[in-house]
């Protein structure tokens, strides 16, 4: 976590005379500031320089202002820039300057992105933004109409109208999806690609609705299917502040793609328990389990269910996302309190680029009789996907197997993915999930699917 409390040195130009001061995050465009000498300067003091420093490195962010506020440890008041506005957080923790107005440079290649976009597609774009927009401003006037009702008033309303108006809008959005996949069919990637971006511009306020959509498109912690959207597909409800904003949540979460992410749980569940019911664990003797990419881990909620499951497994959940891990470790603590019982978990916060380089992985990470990967190979080329699955069975020991989740093009749920989600990820036939596995030496393969069809499993045993 970043220290918002750790003061920096740095220092003001004011009539070119320099002014030493000490410096703090007080927000991302702020800073607390401690001159040597406060009574120098007053509310509204205006400088042609800011200077910082962090490790070795000096950044100047050109002028900035002096706001007076009430002492707090000594600090003068704040200093705000006032022409070009830095992400102070991001030059004080990562030494990088970004500045807020930094997309205007791409400005006049986004307004020309148009050019490139078929002119049916233009008129589908435009003809469902506006009927979208309609749709909002209904449900936004429904809302409207009760909201001074009392709170359990407001709730028989609205779930009335999501169960009746809200499940034909539901029905509408199917169309309009099942149009969409019809007008870009044949679409080369650069062309999904441009296409995408285009649309998501026009509804992007209807996208800023749904928690999921903006999450997916925002990508607060850099990727998508983070653990957090993860625990929305497995929630599967109405979340948003609005009656249109739980709509645009929920459709995209019913999705048949969401419902293959809802039913890797349970293959993982039962895949471990059939693998256990064969080989007799104990507390000395553990089954060793990896999950690659772990996220929340919610699938140990479905399959720790008795104290005596816990004497018998030993997990290391891996994941480069801390968020996640902590997120897991949360889990984790709701099946040893409901259970009364300690599970044994080892976090391990690595990156796949990290296990790529590392030689003689098994020394460092161990061996293990299970490893599995629910949603890490969606994200992976073929070249890495290979190389990935060689490392990993380098950890299975004999007898041990892989499992590897990955969707399969047949995806129904792809356009929307593509289209509104901006979740791209690379789709496999049984052949080309066979055909990574097919340089491991000693290994036994196969292929199934999730009830849906569009979810893949690649097993494979290490005899």
């Amino acid at each position: 976590m970043e220290d918002h409390g750790t003061a920096v040195d740095a220092w003001v130009l004011s009539k070119n005379k320099k002014y030493p001061l000490t410096a703090k995050i007080a927000s991302k465009y702020s800073l607390w500031v401690r001159f040597e000498d406060p009574s120098v300067f007053k509310d509204g003091s205006e400088f042609s320089q800011l200077t910082v420093r962090q490790g070795d490195r000096s950044f100047e962010l050109g002028p900035c202002r002096l706001i007076s506020e009430p002492n707090i440890e000594g600090y003068s008041g704040r200093l705000v820039l006032s022409r070009d506005f830095h992400d102070l957080e991001s030059v004080l923790f990562r030494g990088k300057q970004i500045k807020l107005q930094t997309s205007f440079l791409n400005l006049s290649s986004l307004l020309e992105h148009k050019a490139a976009i078929r002119q049916t597609f233009k008129d589908y774009a435009a003809d469902l933004t506006y009927d979208l927009n309609v749709y909002k401003t209904l449900f936004d006037t429904l809302d409207g109409e009760y909201r001074a009702e009392p709170e359990n008033i407001r709730q028989i309303v609205q779930q009335s109208i999501l169960a009746t108006e809200g499940r034909k809008f539901m029905g509408f959005l199917d169309e309009k999806l099942a149009e969409l996949g019809k007008l870009v069919a044949g679409f080369t990637k650069a062309e999904r690609e441009e296409h995408g971006f285009y649309l998501r511009k026009l509804v992007w306020n209807i996208i800023l609705c749904s928690p999921i959509m903006t999450r997916t498109n925002l990508k607060p912690r850099g990727y998508a299917g983070d653990s957090e959207m993860m625990r929305m597909i497995y929630s599967n409800d109405y979340e948003g502040d609005s009656t249109f904003s739980k709509l645009m949540h929920k459709h995209p979460v019913e999705q048949p793609a969401a419902e293959a992410v809802r039913n890797r749980r349970s293959f993982i569940a039962d895949w471990i328990n059939a693998y256990r019911s064969r080989v007799t664990g104990s507390p000395k003797n553990r089954l060793h389990i990896l999950s690659v990419a772990c996220g929340p881990a919610f699938e140990l909620r479905d399959l720790i269910d008795t104290p005596r499951k816990c004497r018998q497994m030993h997990f290391t959940l891996f994941d480069q996302d801390s968020y996640a891990l902590l997120e897991a470790a949360r889990v984790v603590d709701q099946v040893e309190k409901s259970l009364d019982e300690k599970l044994s978990v080892e976090y391990l916060r690595e990156s796949v680029r990290t296990m790529l380089f590392t030689q003689q992985l098994s020394r460092r990470w161990g061996q293990y009789h299970l490893i599995y990967s629910m949603g890490l190979f969606d994200y992976l080329t073929p070249p890495v996907a290979t190389a990935v699955l060689g490392k990993l069975y380098q950890l299975l020991l004999p007898g041990g197997q892989i499992v590897v989740g990955n969707f399969h093009p047949s995806n129904v749920s792809r356009v929307y993915m593509d289209y509104w989600l901006d979740w791209v990820l690379f789709h496999r036939t049984e052949e080309e999930l066979m055909e990574l596995a097919s340089e491991l030496p000693n290994a036994e393969r196969s292929v199934s699917a999730d009830p849906s069809g569009i979810q893949l499993f690649l097993r494979i045993g290490k005899k």
